[in-house]
């Protein structure tokens, strides 16, 4: 049994009145881009440096997400990577958001995770998800399991080698048996909300890509939740685009960089990380300027007064636990102010509402 920002805990359970409710947990998703004229080798320092700082100034969880055959998105092997970040920061949360599980034996997904716990104890999440993470191809030549009805089955194998060792049972995860990891799901429509309420797990919803569905994902979700041995309550968590800067001004021209790399996606070109431009003007047509922002509709972007105002506002429509931030700009050090400026904004409004209470 666990809480989800806090690892193997007393089931989770709705706050008193004596115990108002904070406004949110803030945390980072990591793809490591890499970025144009960079190298692999400069993004996972980058990484790393991230991760410090992150947990410096107060972020619960820094996750990496599985792609291939993606180049720009350096994070394939993620259990790798997790231990690289979870080897250089000694107390924020570390997973994957996520381990796509048809991609693999359930297994070995627990023993890697089973294997990560005992090397860093409490400190480790699997947020699992049901699309390959890649193209058509690439899900072949990953053995992907395209039977979606399988998913489930899957989930509840994973659970289970994650669990307590039980009299009779023949394959035993080890490491893994015993270690309880915090299972999240994590999908963009209502398929994986109503499968974490039916299985009273955590669930985070992509809305930092796929935002269409986040209302109707989070009604199916909290309306359906089951409470279960691993969770007493929902537990929300929404996926955010970020870019934060001192001036709206700047904000605006650094999210240029996202806004062209999720054009390269929809064009299926490489989405190595471009430099910001002063204008999207002349490099997009009409439907493609449509498709782009449709995907960036939960963005927060601008200085700090409006990136307090756009979270206040996001907070107040769905309610969420979490808020899980992505913020891939071009530069560093950028990317760095943009990540602080909303550790800055999410603690302001946390502090705002405790003196409500």
């Amino acid at each position: 049994m666990f809480t989800p920002g806090a690892g193997p805990s007393k089931l989770a359970t709705p706050r008193s009145p004596k115990h108002p409710r904070r406004v949110a947990r803030f945390s980072i998703l990591d793809l490591a881009p890499v970025r144009e004229g960079g190298s692999i080798e400069e993004t996972y320092r980058n990484t790393a440096d991230l991760a410090r700082h992150a947990e410096q100034w107060g972020f619960t969880r820094f996750w990496l997400a599985e792609h291939h055959n993606m180049p720009g998105i350096a994070s394939a092997a993620t259990s790798v990577l997790i231990c690289h970040v979870a080897g250089v920061t000694s107390t924020i949360r570390v997973g994957s958001g996520g381990v796509m599980l048809p991609n693999h034996s359930e297994l070995v997904i627990a023993e890697q995770f089973g294997t990560l716990e005992a090397l860093y104890p409490g400190r480790i999440d699997l947020g699992v998800g049901r699309a390959p993470g890649a193209d058509g191809l690439t899900s072949q030549a990953l053995r992907y399991d395209t039977d979606e009805a399988h998913f489930p089955e899957q989930v509840r194998s994973l659970l289970a080698y994650l669990g307590p060792s039980k009299p009779g049972r023949q394959v035993t995860a080890y490491p893994g048996t015993g270690s309880n990891v915090p299972v999240w799901l994590l999908g963009s429509s209502t398929y994986s909300a109503e499968l974490a309420a039916e299985l009273g797990l955590p669930f985070a919803f992509a809305s930092h890509f796929a935002p269409a569905l986040l209302d109707q994902a989070i009604h199916a979700y909290r309306s359906r939740f089951q409470r279960s041995a691993y969770l007493g309550a929902p537990y929300l968590a929404a996926g955010v685009p970020l870019a934060a800067a001192e001036t709206d001004a700047e904000a605006e021209r650094l999210a240029t960089s996202a806004l062209q790399r999720h054009l390269k996606l929809i064009r299926r070109e490489p989405i190595f990380v471009p430099a910001p431009v002063s204008s999207m003007e002349g490099l997009w047509s009409e439907p493609e300027r449509f498709l782009v922002e449709s995907r960036l509709d939960v963005a927060v972007i601008g200085g700090r007064e409006a990136v307090q105002q756009k979270l206040a506002r996001l907070l107040s429509r769905t309610k969420a636990d979490e808020l899980i931030f992505v913020s891939d700009l071009y530069d560093h050090e950028d990317r760095l102010r943009s990540f602080a400026i909303v550790a800055e904004a999410m603690k302001a409004l946390d502090g705002a509402q405790l003196r409500r209470a």
